[in-house]
């Protein structure tokens, strides 16, 4: 079991008191393991202290105005190449059974592509693996990462270091797709609604021939999984 993955998908998720009191636990463990390199844990330095100090309420708008105003900054991963599409529904359910079938059950309101839940399957899973994952997943998690470093946020941190961990740049083609799309303006609902309308990206000559984001990451896990641990 690898905790960093459970650390950095605690610091991904809504902004609570619980996750403020927890993050002398998340400063432990990343130091402790040593997943992330010395220079990627101390990026992530200043989000750890906003988190830890902040008000909650600032925190919490903050977050809601990055993460849940803005489609191309969204932290559910097929929604980039899927959008609202059947086939993000097909790919959703597919991920779901992968995650029953490796003992991991997912709990709470989250949809099985949000970036948090992987993380926590990603730590029931031996590093090597949780990599290869994270490389499937990568022209998204680089894209998303140069996005999040555009708008000078400290979370921009937790993705970069995720991309640098799946060995993901922005010189794919799926990614140079990805961040072709205009930057979302959250302040903008007009435009944000016209945004959410739009039809998903595709990335091949034949839109029925399925993303290969979604289908990589699949594929992966549709591998023998061994039990989670308890």
């Amino acid at each position: 079991m690898t905790r960093t993955f459970k650390a950095l998908s605690a610091l991904l998720t809504y902004p609570s008191t619980e996750l403020q009191a927890a993050i002398p636990d998340i400063r432990a463990v990343l130091n402790e393991e040593a997943v992330l390199p010395p220079p990627r844990i101390e990026a992530l330095q200043p989000l750890l202290q906003r988190l830890d100090e902040g008000d909650i309420i600032e925190l919490q708008e903050a977050y809601v105005l990055l993460f849940d105003r803005s489609r191309t900054l969204s932290l559910n991963l097929f929604e980039h190449v899927h959008g609202e599409s059947r086939d993000r529904g097909g790919a959703m359910v597919d991920l779901l059974e992968t995650y029953r079938a490796g003992g991991f059950d997912l709990v709470g309101p989250e949809l099985p592509d949000h970036l948090p839940v992987l993380l926590e399957f990603l730590s029931t899973r031996l590093l090597a693996e949780a990599r290869e994952i994270l490389a499937d997943a990568g022209p998204i998690l680089a894209a998303l990462a140069e996005r999040l470093t555009r708008r000078e946020t400290p979370y921009a941190a937790i993705v970069v270091a995720l991309a640098e961990l799946g060995r993901a740049g922005t010189d794919t083609g799926v990614a140079a797709a990805l961040l072709s799309q205009k930057d979302d303006d959250p302040e903008d609902l007009a435009a944000l609604d016209a945004v959410w309308e739009e039809a998903q990206v595709t990335f091949a000559p034949d839109p029925n021939a399925g993303c290969p984001i979604s289908r990589d990451i699949l594929a992966r896990m549709d591998a023998p999984l061994r039990p989670a641990n308890a």
